[in-house]
């Protein structure tokens, strides 16, 4: 029961970040690797990613920045390609470490900024490194909020454009990885009655999310992203570390 209930949370969790509450979603896995394997809990929740991105992408279908998603979608592409062969080579644990350090970078970075920096441009090069280390990280862990968000968050783009953003790349994304986790094999002996429950919880989360980005303030918003992508961060390195030390 009690697992139940984790997971129709993280389910929540899910959705309200489609919502607009951009990094909470990367919280899930990690939540539910506490007691469960992590890659079983990214492949059960990545039926769930992808109903909510699609839903997501039609509560922000008319607020994106056009410019970063040319530049960020073939970027998580190819960041999904190199993951799909490096996988079964890869260290989670690492993995997890170098996510969260990223996104702890990015928030110290901006906390400790002296004065109020020019808003950054959409630069290809960044956005193709980053969009990059989106797609490894997103397909290994669920967790390419930090690189794309050290990516958007110096643009200082409006709430909805940043959102509706990010919702529209990983919704891409996310149907990509569908094949893939399927050839990987991580999709099978999945609970399908309970990933439809899942999911609806998910569209529920997405619904709350979106009216909570609506509601609040552009700088209350930043704020919030911003604390929910250290909170994240510091939940892989955490994570990274235990995995690294049970060897």
């Amino acid at each position: 029961m009690t697992d139940t209930l984790l997971l129709i949370l993280a389910a929540l969790i899910v959705g309200a970040a489609k919502g607009g509450l951009a990094s909470a979603a990367a919280i899930a896995v990690p939540m539910l690797a506490l007691f469960m394997n992590p890659i079983k809990a990214a492949a059960m929740l990545l039926p769930v990613y992808i109903v909510t991105d699609w839903v997501g992408v039609w509560l922000f279908r008319r607020s994106f920045s056009t410019r970063n998603l040319l530049i960020l979608v073939p970027s998580i592409l190819l960041g999904i390609a190199i993951a799909t062969v490096i996988t079964p080579y890869t260290s989670e644990g690492a993995l997890l470490i170098f996510t969260g350090a990223i996104g702890l970078w990015h928030c110290l970075r901006s906390w400790l900024r002296r004065g109020v920096a020019d808003p950054a441009r959409a630069e290809v090069g960044p956005g193709i490194f980053w969009g990059t280390l989106t797609g490894i990280a997103s397909f290994i862990t669920h967790s390419g909020a930090p690189p794309v968000q050290a990516y958007l968050l110096p643009q200082r783009l409006p709430k909805l454009q940043f959102a509706g953003t990010i919702a529209i790349a990983f919704a891409i994304g996310n149907i990509v990885k569908l094949p893939a986790y399927w050839s990987l094999g991580q999709l099978d002996g999945l609970n399908w009655r309970l990933i439809a429950a899942l999911a609806t919880a998910g569209i529920l989360g997405t619904v709350l999310g979106r009216a909570l980005t609506a509601r609040l303030s552009e700088a209350l918003y930043m704020r919030v992203i911003q604390g929910m992508l250290f909170l994240l961060s510091i939940i892989l390195l955490v994570r990274g570390g235990m995995d690294l030390a049970a060897g």
